[in-house]
């Protein structure tokens, strides 16, 4: 397993006579106790090994619950070379339409042509629903949809493996950083400096795997807040339509309103966006970030 090699990694780095430590338990048969190795491996040592779960519970004594990945983890440190670095995934045609769409889109923010092309579009799916609730309500209805479709769309276009894998890279590196300056092992400093340098490059990848689901997101939402911009920029929307109340604030003005810098419809929707999403992901048992 990936996860034990890494544990057994760090546990190394923190401390070097653990390698031996390991190799020494890996070659004994059958189940491993604490009375016969006490003389070769300290408390501290058995305690991190069973702390990290490398050694796990078994009928008379303990065993390695992932010998191939401890080996694994005691092999040469090969997973920091350049060449193993995650493949970073590439967009498709498809994806990289989204994002030209989303960047047409945004464009409508300051040309009113497309604007109006845009909003009237909308227009033609939100207005039935527009004619039978308040626009605040609509407003929220939008937000609860952009949540769902974000969160869904997160949780399926980015890989979130590969994302784990460059946090792992990352944390590898500063974990036997940390450990060689604790050593003062200025030649192992340098080596890893170099491989920090190197890894710069990675951060690209990882930019990638989020901004994939974000241009599919983006085509969606700006068509919606443009819609909701157009309406109340035009004045379709009714004045009994522009009041509500808000906590801390009272009764404002949905479109002239401020809170902070930003005008009052803005701040509904993010609230409501932001609160049903996190209910969403929970309801759904979603992740949308790396573990």
């Amino acid at each position: 397993m990936p996860r034990t090699a890494e544990k057994v990694r760090s546990l190394v780095a923190e401390d070097p006579e653990l390698a031996t430590v390991l190799e020494d338990l890996l070659d004994v048969d059958g189940e491993l106790r604490w009375r016969d190795v006490k003389g070769d491996v300290s408390s501290g040592q058995w305690g991190r090994l069973l702390e990290k779960d490398i050694l796990v519970e078994a009928d008379d004594g303990f065993e390695f619950a992932d010998p191939e990945g401890v080996r694994e983890g005691l092999s040469p440190d090969d997973d920091l070379e350049a060449g193993d670095s995650p493949e970073s995934s590439s967009w498709s045609k498809w994806d990289k339409l989204a994002a030209l769409g989303s960047l047409a889109a945004i464009l409508g923010y300051n040309f009113q042509p497309i604007r109006d092309t845009i909003g009237g579009a909308v227009e033609v799916v939100l207005g039935p629903l527009d004619a039978v609730l308040p626009f605040w309500v609509v407003v929220m209805a939008l937000a609860v949809l952009t949540g769902l479709y974000s969160t869904l769309l997160q949780a399926n276009l980015t890989d979130m493996s590969k994302m784990s894998e460059y946090q792992e890279r990352a944390q590898q590196l500063q974990d036997k950083m940390k450990a060689a300056k604790e050593r003062g092992d200025e030649a192992e400093i340098e080596r890893l400096r170099e491989k920090q340098m190197e890894a710069f490059g990675e951060q690209a990848g990882m930019l990638k795997e989020q901004f994939r689901p974000m241009a599919w997101i983006m085509l969606l939402t700006i068509p919606a807040f443009l819609w909701m911009y157009w309406k109340l920029g035009t004045g379709r929307v009714p004045g009994e339509e522009l009041r509500m109340v808000l906590p801390l604030m009272g009764e404002v003005n949905f479109n002239s309103g401020r809170a902070l810098v930003f005008p009052v419809w803005i701040l509904w929707y993010m609230v409501c966006s932001f609160s049903f999403s996190n209910i969403i992901r929970k309801a759904l048992n979603i992740q949308t970030t790396p573990t």
